[in-house]
């Protein structure tokens, strides 16, 4: 397939906000800042099609035109990202409406059910005339299928959605006795007699069953798939030779597309990332993200889409970067894997609900440290370019799972305050503080060779997955699960006979029931730590107590277990432990599988490494404090083109790449 070029540098690129003149000195600045990919017309549709059928195009071929003559390669999009205002006016019936039955008017962004065959329809159409268009140019060497699909749009409960969901269904259950018998029909006199009878879970007068809200995020998903692949399979029948992506959303809280079952439809893997203004330390949650698509891409390189040069225009409080800071979080996503480093978008617009967004070009021009830092990254990624194409990976494994997040936040449950991501973060912010690195694995992967498994809140799982798991700790593997993990099966049925249902055997313990705490109240543990949230009431069944309460609700009961399995260990975290509990927690773990950092490292400065087929290596170290940091590594740094003799100094918010050996 056509390469994206090595190291991609550049973003989103909108010449339709623009007057024509000034694409040429977009294309002169391009050049002098590195640039050599652009994402082209996602949000192109009115003007491309401004009547239905009747389609313009001279325009953009101007642009593809002074592109391809100044060297840069286009990353084209098939525009079908937000549907233009005639298609609401001529078909109100492709407009989402929300599980109140009020309906999403134009006037945003993705104003459109995914289960519209009419938009369907359109969207094909348009995309068909870009593939025949473009895809045979030189200068295009991916195609972009919508953007962010899902972002505004991922539930829909029309009578269009309704009718798809039921398809769906009749799909995944055959008949309708065995949609009653996942759903538990028989409880409130829920009992279908035909799936005619069966409706999105819409706003009712109580809680909706909790498998329909399970089922239809699942559905969802699969919908907005069905979009991609649907224009996937056109541009590969005019352009096998291009690959075709999308742009994922692999940040801490978007949760509604399953992409593990995404991947494996796209060419390569892309994802966008936006840092949290209000955590002061959001690199950790992006190196979290980072890793988390990393592994959708199975350990090799992917692409970020999307980032931002400074602000955001859509937090509470949008925060502007530090001088460095784009720098620094720009060599964390390509340290993880990236490939590419992309941004939303190229010049900052001057009109509409995203001008006060960063961009490349700033609203004040070149004479700007915005500016200069953007040409500053683009040299030493230049410089750094021979990472390209390198994987990673690590000695660490972490579970996660969408559809375990989707049924561990329903409602019904023994806390609402309890949130999915809390202790895969809290575990893996540990790991980075000590400079181990972490690979992202779906429930049901390969565990093989991991020396430490982490399965944080797995609260729905599989049999599949849960025996993933009891064979990576009979192989070797320190496994650690944490609460509310093993809880249900795929239909959120709870697993009988004690918790934690698929993993009790495994870990050696049977708990009788949960006992989550009070708002603000703690425990306090005989190891000298705390917790709060949730406790449980455990009896130990072949596993040893590692800390007990003291005081609480169930004072002497095992909070931290450990149980010897195979040739492993099983550990058990039945309670959400405070800072110091999971530092000690984890160094634990980590002596007792013999894991170790990168390279010794400390509070504050990030340590990753990317490996080439070949066995060549690369040593990347972010310095996030405010003060020199020096690491222990024999090299050669590509940043400053310097050699690193065992030793290398790392200003106050620097950055470094070292060729190791």
């Amino acid at each position: 397939m056509t390469a994206w070029p090595r190291l991609a540098f550049g973003g989103d690129y909108n010449p339709e906000q623009w007057p024509a003149e000034v694409h040429d000195e977009d294309v002169a600045l391009m050049r002098e800042s590195g640039v050599n990919l652009v994402t082209l017309a996602v949000f192109s549709w009115a003007l491309l099609e401004p009547s239905e059928g009747h389609y313009e195009f001279g325009w953009l071929d101007e642009v593809v035109t002074k592109l391809h003559s100044g060297g840069i390669s286009i990353d084209m999009a098939t525009a079908t990202a937000s549907p233009p205002p005639w298609l609401a006016r001529r078909y109100p019936e492709t407009l989402p409406v929300t599980e109140d039955g009020r309906t999403m008017w134009p006037g945003g962004r993705q104003a459109f059910c995914p289960s519209s065959p009419v938009y369907r329809e359109r969207s094909l159409g348009l995309c068909r005339r870009m593939g025949e268009r473009y895809g045979g140019h030189d200068a295009v060497v991916l195609w972009h299928v919508g953007n962010e699909l899902g972002n505004h749009n991922a539930w829909c409960y029309c009578d269009v959605s309704a009718a798809a969901f039921r398809r769906w269904l009749e799909r995944r259950y055959g008949d309708v006795d065995r949609l009653n018998d996942a759903w538990g029909t028989n409880f409130w006199s829920q009992r279908y007699a035909t799936f005619d009878e069966v409706l999105p879970p819409r706003l009712a007068p109580n809680f909706a069953n909790p498998t329909q809200q399970l089922d239809f995020r699942r559905f969802s998903s699969d919908e907005l798939l069905d979009n991609f692949v649907a224009e996937r399979d056109v541009l590969r029948e005019l352009s096998p030779a291009v690959p075709v992506t999308t742009n994922f959303m692999v940040m801490g809280h978007v949760r509604e597309m399953d992409y593990w079952r995404w991947a494996s439809e796209v060419d390569v893997v892309s994802n966008d990332h936006y840092l949290n203004a209000h955590d002061p330390e959001g690199y950790v949650e992006l190196a979290f993200s980072a890793d988390w698509t990393r592994g959708l891409a199975g350990g090799q390189p992917w692409m970020l889409m999307e980032h931002s040069t400074s602000a955001v225009n859509w937090q509470h409080r949008n925060i502007a970067k530090r001088p460095g800071e784009m720098l620094r979080n720009s060599l964390q996503h390509v340290a993880r894997g990236a490939d590419a480093v992309l941004f939303f978008q190229w010049r900052a617009s001057r009109a509409g609900a995203e001008k006060y967004h960063s961009g490349m070009v700033p609203h004040a021009g070149t004479d700007t440290r915005l500016w200069r830092e953007v040409v500053e990254l683009g040299d030493v990624l230049q410089r750094i370019r021979e990472v390209a194409g390198a994987g990673a990976r690590n000695d660490v494994a972490m579970v996660v799972d969408w559809q375990a997040w989707w049924g561990a936040e329903l409602d019904s449950h023994p806390t609402q305050d309890l949130v999915y991501l809390d202790q895969a973060h809290t575990l893996y912010r540990a790991l980075w503080e000590r400079g181990v690195g972490v690979d992202f694995v779906r429930p049901d992967g390969d565990l093989t060779g991991y020396r430490v498994v982490l399965v944080p809140t797995l609260y729905t799982v599989t049999d599949a997955a849960a025996e993933s798991v009891r064979r990576a700790a009979e192989e070797g593997a320190t496994v650690l699960v944490t609460y509310f993990s093993g809880i249900v099966d795929e239909h959120d049925h709870v697993r009988l006979g004690g918790y934690p249902g698929a993993f009790r055997e495994l870990l050696g313990v049977f708990v009788e029931e949960f006992a989550p705490l009070r708002t603000e109240e703690k425990v306090r543990l005989d190891d000298g730590t705390t917790a709060d949230l949730w406790t449980e009431h455990l009896h130990l069944r072949g596993a040893e107590a590692v800390a007990s309460y003291l005081d609480g609700p169930l004072p002497g009961t095992p909070a931290v277990t450990r149980h010897g399995y195979g040739r492993g260990a099983a550990w058990y975290a039945a309670c959400r432990l405070d800072d110091d509990g999971v530092s000690a927690l984890v160094d634990r773990l980590l002596a007792e599988s013999g894991v170790v950092p990168v390279v010794p490292t400390r509070g504050g400065v990030e340590v990753a490494r990317r490996t080439a087929a070949d066995g060549r290596s690369w040593l990347f170290v972010v310095n996030h404090t405010a003060e020199p940091a020096s690491v222990a590594v024999d090299g050669h740094d590509l940043v400053t083109d310097r050699p690193t003799d065992g030793a290398l100094e790392v200003p106050a918010g620097g950055v470094a790449v070292v060729r190791e050996g």
